[in-house]
């Protein structure tokens, strides 16, 4: 079985007619009858009867026009892909992230990016950690900012991009909210709002309040930034959030204050599948990627 005799066949399905199907495929309508003969002599049934001066569909021709027609749309798919993949000023990009820098940093790299290739297209995923290495493995996204960088897996690999500092953010009325720096045990009797489990800056709060000294009492727990932000400014306890967190607009905000003991920071890295070669249109955002965080370094540390 031949791919022209699928995609005669399917034009003969979709005109009834096979001089009609010949002009639009601009061959001879007498190889367009053979192709279609000798499709069906080797699949053994009729595809097609005779109705007039028409061609319609068996009721075996509907069944296989069904698959045929998935088929071949899955074919295109596949050809644009190579096309895509070996062109790095058009196709599509698929990359994955935290919500955290969902605020600020992926506007920002994006914008940036099509001022250069402004014909790419993107498809966004958020997620938490363990889902963000699932996506990559997978093939579900191209690449992934992930945090914490993931420094020894056997299927992902990438680069550091940034290391971000976390501040103490407190409510306004807070007794150290004037301060300019603290000490992170002097929050030891406050309660905490944290993220929620598998959310990755939780383990580095609760790490950071371990090299304190104390173990937070947790009073609420959030999947987002916006929310846990806002439980502080209210006044409902204390937390540790990165300063790309504070990219809002909302007017009710909590105070921010550095912590100077222990230092407390997050790496943000950029993974991609360890064993396979990246589209060109990927591999050109990665690249710019790398060579953007490294410009701007100094701002983002």
């Amino acid at each position: 079985m031949e791919l022209r005799q699928l995609q005669y066949f399917m034009k003969v399905a979709q005109k009834e007619h096979v001089t009609q199907a010949a002009e639009e495929l601009h061959v001879a309508q007498s190889a367009v009858s053979r192709q279609i003969h000798q499709l069906e002599q080797e699949l053994g049934v009729d595809l097609f009867i005779q109705k007039g001066r028409n061609l319609q569909l068996t009721p075996v021709g509907h069944l296989f026009c069904k698959r045929v027609e998935s088929l071949m749309k899955e074919l295109d798919q596949a050809v644009a892909e190579v096309h895509e993949f070996l062109n790095p000023e058009h196709g599509e990009i698929r990359i994955a992230f935290p919500h955290s820098l969902g605020i600020h940093l992926i506007p920002t790299v994006v914008s940036e990016f099509k001022k250069e290739y402004p014909n790419v297209k993107f498809r966004f995923k958020q997620g938490m950690f363990p889902s963000l290495i699932r996506d990559v493995i997978s093939s579900e996204v191209d690449l992934a900012f992930i945090s914490p960088f993931p420094e020894k897996h056997d299927q992902v690999k990438g680069d550091i991009v940034l290391t971000e500092e976390l501040f103490a953010i407190l409510p306004p009325n807070h007794t150290l909210a004037e301060e300019e720096s603290i000490h992170l045990n002097q929050l030891k009797d406050d309660k905490f709002i944290l993220f929620s489990e598998g959310y990755s800056l939780r383990p580095i709060v609760w790490q950071a309040c371990s090299e304190a000294g104390f173990s937070p009492e947790i009073a609420f727990e959030g999947e987002e930034t916006d929310t846990i932000r806002g439980l502080v400014a209210a006044g409902m306890g204390v937390s540790l959030l990165p300063e790309m967190a504070f990219f809002q607009s909302n007017p009710l905000q909590p105070s921010r204050v550095r912590i100077s003991e222990p230092k407390v920071t997050r790496t943000i890295g950029l993974i991609h599948r360890s064993d396979d070669k990246l589209p060109l249109v990927a591999q050109a955002f990665r690249n710019f990627l790398l060579q953007y965080f490294d410009l701007h370094r100094g701002d983002c540390e």
